[in-house]
């Protein structure tokens, strides 16, 4: 087992007290940590890539430290099957691994009460969405069910945005503005992109919605997207890489003809409305970071049905359109990366 290394160790730790190690050490981190990677079979001593891929090193120990359930004791241990053993450790903060947060079980708690609330929005919206009325009614019914629910959506106002939710209609690929001017018609499909904070916690789900009578092919562009979405959460697994997500998805789509939008992805959310890590729904397996227990993030994959290539609406600067004007579909979920695998928290 790794042993348990006293003091802070230089940058690697200031965020929050854990580093999870994949292969590389900061430059100036403590040499005992070159040392205890050594002896664990990380990458000062060698190892295989697997067991690199796996290694946690406990660099500190504060007073206030709060365990999470992987731990038994600080010089405990718990053995991952086909894995190293690993010690946790966690200040009581969101932990910064590599660049990316983990969350606490009280974090953990306020997130799951945003994700429900959240998730009864979209049910709310699937029973009421009718051909006919416009997206600025919509937009209404994101605000008054959020607020009714003592929470706040989270799209209003962030970085300037006008809006409570998201509209995105046909070849709109995200961020369509709601307006009292655009109509839902026979033959549109429709992304609704809802995003709640209760309680400072963050949550985020989008769902398409086929209006009245939706040919076939476009039936079968949302049918594939969601499909995608799925094969993502069933993909997104503790210590694979993200580049497993995004190649996932990637075959996926092309496979039936599609093409994933390269210009934008998922993102942690949970503390915050956009964080790390940023994830590609496109990629190369085996690439990408490592994904670990405590990671909440979004998979949220907008497919096209011709060229990947898009560009924002200057009128509004925020609208994002296909570049051939062909159709696209999106449908989001938010997961939490356990032990054993995922939980989803919204879809």
């Amino acid at each position: 087992m790794l042993t348990l290394l006293a003091g802070q160790a230089h940058n690697v730790i200031n965020a929050g007290g854990i580093a999870y190690h994949t292969g590389q050490c900061a430059q100036d981190a403590d040499p005992r940590v070159h040392q205890a990677f050594a002896a664990g079979g990380g990458a000062a001593g060698g190892g295989d890539p697997l067991r690199r891929q796996a290694v946690k090193v406990l660099l500190a120990a504060p007073q206030n430290a709060v365990f999470f359930h992987q731990v038994i004791l600080v010089f405990g241990k718990q053995q991952l099957p086909g894995k190293k053993a690993v010690i946790i450790i966690s200040n009581g903060k969101s932990t910064r691994a590599n660049g990316y947060l983990s969350r606490t079980e009280e974090q953990l708690a306020g997130i799951r009460e945003s994700a429900k609330i959240n998730t009864a929005l979209l049910d709310y919206i699937s029973a009421n969405i009718r051909e006919g009325m416009s997206t600025a009614e919509i937009d209404h019914m994101v605000y008054e069910f959020t607020t009714d629910h003592d929470a706040i959506p989270a799209p209003f106002m962030y970085e300037g945005f006008p809006k409570s939710v998201c509209t995105s209609i046909n070849d709109v690929v995200c961020h369509g503005i709601p307006s009292t001017k655009e109509f839902l018609r026979n033959g549109d499909i429709v992304n609704v992109d809802v995003s709640t904070i209760y309680k400072g916690y963050f949550s985020d789900a989008s769902r398409m919605y086929m209006i009245g009578e939706v040919k076939p092919e476009l039936q079968r562009l949302v049918q594939v997207a969601k499909e995608c979405r799925d094969i993502g959460v069933q993909t997104a697994q503790p210590w694979a890489r993200l580049g497993d997500v995004g190649a996932a998805i990637q075959e996926h789509a092309e496979k039936n003809g599609y093409s994933v939008v390269r210009d934008l992805c998922g993102h942690g959310v949970g503390i915050k409305f956009h964080e790390e890590p940023d994830v590609e729904h496109f990629g190369k397996r085996g690439t990408g970071m490592l994904i670990v227990p405590g990671m909440t993030f979004t998979i949220e994959p907008m497919i096209n049905m011709g060229t990947y290539e898009v560009f924002i609406d200057e009128a509004d600067g925020w609208t994002v359109c296909t570049d051939d004007g062909l159709p696209s579909a999106q449908w989001e979920s938010m997961i939490l990366i356990t032990e054993n695998g995922n939980e989803i928290l919204t879809e």
